[in-house]
C-alpha cells in the first residue's frame, strides 16, 4: 500500500495536532513498511508537510522514534490493563491479557520498533516504553500484592517480542502452528493464575 499526503480539513493544524497526526502517520509506516521507513522525510511526506515541520516536533528521527514507541506503549498498556481488570473481575477470559501483549508486539509493530532502536543504537528511545510498563505493573500491583505481576510481565512481553520477530520462521523451522507460541503464553499464564490463587494447576 503507497501512503498519500494526509488530507487536512483546516489550513493550520495546532502544534499538539500536528504532533499528533505526525505519529500517526509515523505508526502507519511502521505496520505497513517497517521500522526503518520511519524516517523524518517520510512522515513528513505522507502528511504533505515539510522535514523542517518534523525537525521542530521531534529534532531527530530518533526522537520521532522515540515519541512514537512512547504513543504505542500508552496505547498497549491501557489495552492490557483493562484485559487484566476484565479478567479479574470475571467479566474476560484471561487469555485476552496474552492476546492484548501478542498483538501489540506483532500487529502493532511495537516489537520490530523496539528491536530497530536497539540495533541502532538508539536504546535511551526505549525509555518511553520501560516507563509505561513500569507504571502499568505500579497500577496492577495495587491489591493484588501477592501476585507475581512483575515476574508475569517479564516472561509475557520477551515471549511477545520474540514471537513478533522470529516467531513465524521458528514456527516453521520445528513444524509447529504459527500461533504456537502465543498458546504457550495462555497456558502459563492460567496456571500462575491458577497458582497464585491456590487451585490445582
Amino acid at each position: 500500500m503507497i501512503l498519500t499526503p494526509m488530507s487536512i480539513t483546516r489550513e493550520r493544524l495546532s502544534p499538539e495536532e500536528s504532533r499528533s497526526a505526525a505519529l500517526e502517520a509515523a505508526r502507519t509506516l511502521l505496520i505497513e513498511q517497517g521500522p526503518q521507513a520511519v524516517t523524518l522525510k517520510a512522515v513528513a511526506a505522507a502528511m504533505g508537510k515539510t522535514h523542517a515541520n518534523l525537525l521542530h516536533h521531534f529534532g531527530s528521527a530518533a526522537g520521532l522514534q522515540s515519541a512514537l514507541a512512547g504513543m504505542i506503549s500508552e496505547r498497549v498498556c491501557a489495552r492490557i490493563e483493562e484485559a487484566v481488570e476484565r479478567a479479574r473481575a470475571h467479566e474476560a477470559d484471561p487469555i485476552e491479557i496474552v492476546d492484548s501483549t501478542f498483538d501489540a508486539f506483532g500487529r502493532e509493530g511495537a516489537g520490530a520498533l523496539a528491536a530497530w532502536m536497539i540495533l541502532s543504537g538508539n536504546r535511551d528511545a526505549l525509555n518511553p516504553v520501560l516507563d509505561a510498563i513500569h507504571q502499568l505493573i505500579d497500577r496492577l500491583r495495587v491489591g493484588h500484592e501477592d501476585r507475581p505481576v512483575e515476574e508475569t510481565t517479564l516472561w509475557m512481553v520477551l515471549l511477545a517480542m520474540g514471537d513478533s520477530l522470529l516467531g513465524a520462521e521458528m514456527a516453521d523451522a520445528l513444524g509447529q502452528p504459527r500461533g504456537r507460541a502465543r498458546e504457550v503464553a495462555r497456558r502459563l499464564l492460567i496456571a500462575s493464575t491458577k497458582l497464585a490463587q491456590g487451585e490445582p494447576t
